[in-house]
């Protein structure tokens, strides 16, 4: 008998854009993301930026350092939370501020063992620049 083969489900959550300043070409996306199985995410793609990258923040001898990751794992049934101050997806480059009010498409790149990839489509609300 073959095992089988169980396709991961990935649901988003609370997806946000910190809003920006007109002179600012970047900001920061956050959302919850859970997974049915093991995956992870590899990358986020938008139209609303240039560049995009799955970053970390973590504190480095006293100040917080910011880093590229190359993906996030995804562990079967918990919820991972992008968030300020923790992984988040950075949105580099854009042509135009983004502002309360306005909502900004995101897609997310998941990979599942074995390398199947699926794609999440989210829209996400743009909170003030403030916001946490």
């Amino acid at each position: 008998m073959l095992p089988a083969l169980v396709a991961a489900e990935v649901t988003a959550k609370d997806a946000w854009v910190r809003g920006m300043v007109p002179a600012q070409n970047t900001t920061g996306a956050f959302v919850t993301l859970t997974s049915t199985v093991d995956a992870k995410l590899i990358g986020v793609s938008t139209p609303a930026a240039k560049m995009t990258g799955i970053h970390e923040t973590k504190m480095t001898g006293g100040t917080n350092q910011m880093h590229e990751v190359e993906a996030l794992e995804l562990p079967a049934g918990k919820a991972v939370v992008l968030k300020p101050g923790g992984h988040h997806v950075m949105l580099m480059d854009m042509p135009k501020a983004v502002k309360p009010g306005d909502t900004v498409p995101l897609v997310f790149t998941i990979e599942e063992r074995g390398g199947k990839r699926l794609r999440l489509e989210v829209k996400a609300e743009v909170r003030p620049l403030g916001a946490k």
